[in-house]
């Protein structure tokens, strides 16, 4: 399972360059990718709470960022979406928000406004449902070297547009070979 989404995250997400921040963090070894076996969602809150402790707890010089993989939960999209803003709202009742992030990743993840089979979906359909937690500071410090990351979001959605629906799609199913 970790290795389907080291896959995916080498060859999507890096390889097309969705996120321009990726590809140093994973040369230089510092990302941890975790297998929740959590069955409900209390369980995975759980989880999530002792990632996010593992992870602020870390050197930050040693590990920037951390999946935590959840494939036998929450693969209901909309049920995971109401998932993450729980675990936004957790952190912000902790005061948290500043020091760690939360983006999301789901097989059937689709934005607002989209149809299904937009290949724009595909710039956050990984191979599993996960969170992707991110270091607050090492965010904010990628984002001021980079500048302006208003256009990263629509550069993608063209990007993955242009490749078409089969492409995108063969680029994840290629992540299980």
């Amino acid at each position: 399972m970790s290795t389907e989404t080291k896959k995916w995250i080498e060859s999507v997400v890096v390889g097309l360059n969705l996120c321009p921040f990726a590809g140093s963090v994973m040369k230089a070894g510092k990302v941890r990718y975790v297998r929740s076996d959590a069955q409900n969602h209390e369980e995975l809150m759980q989880d999530l709470l002792t990632e996010i402790d593992f992870l602020l707890s870390a050197d930050p010089n040693e590990l920037e960022t951390t999946f935590l993989i959840h494939p036998d939960t929450l693969n209901d999209f909309p049920l995971y979406l109401d998932f993450i803003d729980m675990a936004e709202e957790l952190l912000e009742e902790g005061e948290l928000e500043s020091l760690v992030q939360i983006a999301g990743f789901h097989p059937d993840y689709t934005f607002d406004d989209t149809d299904y089979d937009d290949p724009a979906n595909y710039t956050n359909r990984s191979p599993y449902p996960m969170l992707h937690l991110l270091r607050g500071e090492s965010l904010e410090s990628a984002i001021e070297a980079y500048g302006d990351t208003s256009e990263i979001p629509v550069r993608n959605i063209a990007l993955m547009r242009e490749l078409g629906l089969e492409k995108v799609r063969q680029m994840r199913e290629d992540c299980f070979e």
